[in-house]
């Protein structure tokens, strides 16, 4: 279908286009005596690019938010027309040669002109508008994707559940055949959303090999520096170094487990005798660390304060005072219409000052360290917006230095010294520090990195880099847990489930 643009949206995508124009035309004869020409002509060039870049990033970032917090077609329509509108811009041909061509002059610049060179094309590697028809089909089939994941609507006896109840009922429930119902009742959006995201692997497939990348999977691990299969190989070693542990930590849980729920010891763990609903971290196992009784007489709105003042109590500034009515903290009240993307994420829209987080916290530990997490982004953001830092580099080190940066905040919200420091235990408090180190190490921990390193990089390389036919996509993606996690489903899987789309990543941030 087509979707007018907005009057925003192509003044921006204009106004880029002349902005870049004109730095290519003039920026070669414009250099003065005292500069080297071909630096003068990047500097120029780059000056351009990066004040046009922010600006329409910021109207794309506006228009995904809005269609991420309150999906409408109305929001959904402006999210594509913004995105076509940043696509070309920075995947405009004129602007993709002229980057190419200072790069074979790479000797005559400075290292962080090249840095944002190279950054430029990979960016433009996303949207490359030297195939526009292919590029707008990703942009309108992206956003087709994201609306059905941020709308869907979960169910459970008939009645719609939403994703932070079904983590709850898997936290709390000692009845396996409730437990059953709740994990495949979050599986349900994996068939709405498989027709998608077979759509999108050869369309995704189609821009990075429009810029000579092999496949998606290839530009995506191209921000790290290294190939593909270099990327994986550093993945299984990440999981090679830690498996004596994790094979001790399995036997431990199938043991807690299967006593818990009164069963013999199984060879693999039924995925839904574990409480988070991918296995990815195994937490509410380790009785001596559970902080639940804790948070009973706390709010939501303490459990992101006190992620806040974990990062000014280090001696950081406090976060923008926009963060606050701009974000999307909690959950949709009950009864609300609108709906939203239930994932925890943090936003860094104009790449400056508003800077945002999407989540539905709730007083719980896990929404404790996952605030910590998400305020860890950004701290990050906060951290490399400064004017020596351009706004082409305003992305981090890479994606896992991000989530690093994120992760180790939440590793030390989980620490004792701070639990009391922040009031959340009693001074008087006792630790089980076995126990303590257990929690930490299973939540998420070590199994988290048979999940990530494992399933889904393997995964995600097998559909991109090797084509895997879709009909083969669960099949492939249960064989990977069961490989790599020691996890199994409580029955077979047929291809109509697709249960690596319930999820979010593996639609909206691929091969991240």
């Amino acid at each position: 279908m087509f979707l007018p643009r907005s009057p925003r949206a192509t003044a921006c995508a204009v106004l880029g286009a002349l902005l870049l124009a004109t730095a290519v035309a003039l920026a070669p004869k414009l250099c003065t005596a005292d500069t080297h020409p071909t630096q003068d002509r990047a500097d120029r060039f780059l000056s351009l690019v990066n004040a046009s870049y922010q600006a329409i990033a910021y109207v794309e970032n506006e228009a995904q938010w809005k269609a991420a917090t309150d999906v409408t077609p109305a929001h959904d329509a402006a999210s594509a027309t913004a995105g076509k509108a940043r696509a070309a811009f920075v995947g405009n041909p004129v602007l993709i040669k002229e980057t190419k061509q200072l790069l074979l002059l790479r000797r005559e610049l400075t290292d962080l002109t090249v840095r944002q060179l190279e950054r430029l094309l990979l960016i433009a590697a996303e949207s490359p508008m030297t195939n526009p028809q292919l590029t707008t089909a990703r942009i309108e089939a992206e956003t087709a994707q994201n609306s059905i994941l941020n709308s869907f609507e979960f169910t459970l006896a008939g009645k719609v559940i939403t994703a932070n109840d079904l983590d709850n009922r898997l936290n709390t429930s000692t009845d396996l055949a409730e437990r059953r119902a709740v994990w495949e009742a979050s599986k349900t959006s994996g068939p709405a959303l498989r027709a998608g995201l077979v759509k999108l692997r050869d369309l995704r497939n189609g821009v990075a090999q429009e810029m000579g990348y092999a496949d998606y999977f290839a530009l995506q691990v191209a921000s790290y520096g290294v190939t593909t299969d270099e990327m994986l190989t550093l993945n299984d070693d990440f999981m090679r170094v830690l498996r004596p542990l994790y094979l001790q930590l399995h036997t431990w849980t199938k043991y807690q487990l299967a006593e818990k729920f009164k069963q013999p010891v199984p060879n693999r763990i039924p995925a839904h005798w574990i409480n988070n609903r991918w296995s990815q971290e195994w937490d509410g196992l380790s009785a001596g660390a559970d902080l639940t009784p804790f948070f009973k007489d706390r709010t939501a709105e303490w459990v992101v304060k006190s992620a806040e003042t974990f990062y000014t109590g280090l001696g950081f500034p406090a976060m923008p005072a926009s963060f606050w009515p701009k974000s999307d903290l909690y959950p949709v009240p009950a009864g609300s219409p609108r709906k939203k993307n239930s994932h925890a994420s943090a936003w860094h829209l104009d790449l400056a000052s508003d800077i945002r987080s999407l989540m539905s916290v709730e007083p719980n530990p896990w929404w404790f360290t996952t605030a910590h997490h998400e305020l860890g982004h950004v701290y990050y953001f906060m951290g490399y917006t400064r004017p020596d830092v351009p706004p082409l580099l305003r992305n981090g080190a890479n994606p896992a230095f991000h989530e690093g940066f994120g992760e180790l905040t939440a590793l030390a919200a989980a620490q004792v010294p701070y639990l009391k420091s922040v009031g959340l235990l009693p001074a008087d408090f006792t630790a089980n520090d076995t126990a303590f180190l257990l929690n930490n190490a299973l939540s998420p921990g070590i199994p988290f990195i048979y999940w990530s390193s494992g399933v889904m990089a393997h995964w995600e390389a097998d559909i991109y880099a090797k084509n895997l036919p879709a009909t083969e996509w669960n099949k492939r993606w249960w064989k990977y847990v069961g490989e790599f996690q020691g996890v199994e489903a409580p029955a077979e899987r047929g291809e109509e489930f697709c249960d690596p789309a319930t999820k979010t990543h593996i639609n909206d941030n691929p091969a991240f």
